[in-house]
């Protein structure tokens, strides 16, 4: 996969990601006064930066060849693409008498800032198209 594809394919899960997100924290805000509803948070980052560091280090890892179906075989690299983000509902903390612990300001900033990175996304991916652009005139 060229630079360019993998570029955008990156870009467009940000977009992705970053849609759920906005979903789920609108969610949160929507449920802030419920009693007992706690708040569910997006996990992606992580599991794609561990992806790409197996893909990274697969050339400089020791592979071990398994013979037997009770060998114990080396991990293999992470494909970026098998990554999908991941709801995480937080069950440990209640900020709240009422057992909620969706705090509406905290939220109303993640709202903000998620809508800060997709515009930034967008405008990377303009980028990536122009540049494009650029070489096929």
């Amino acid at each position: 996969m060229n630079s360019f594809s993998r570029s955008v394919d990156m870009l467009h899960r940000a977009l992705d990601v970053n849609s759920l997100r906005y979903q789920v924290s609108a969610n949160n805000l929507a449920n802030s006064e419920v009693p007992n509803f706690k708040r569910t948070s997006v996990n992606f980052e992580s599991q794609l930066k561990q992806a790409l560091e197996s893909e990274k280090n697969e050339g400089e890892s020791f592979k071990m060849i398994a013979t037997d179906s009770r060998h114990l075989t080396s991990s293999n690299p992470i494909d970026y693409r098998t990554v999908e983000p991941r709801r995480v509902l937080d069950y440990t903390t209640t900020s709240k008498a009422n057992g909620n612990n969706v705090d509406a300001e905290e939220e109303a900033m993640l709202v903000l800032k998620t809508q800060l990175q997709y515009q930034l996304l967008t405008q990377m991916e303009n980028f990536q198209f122009s540049q494009m652009k650029i070489i096929l005139k």
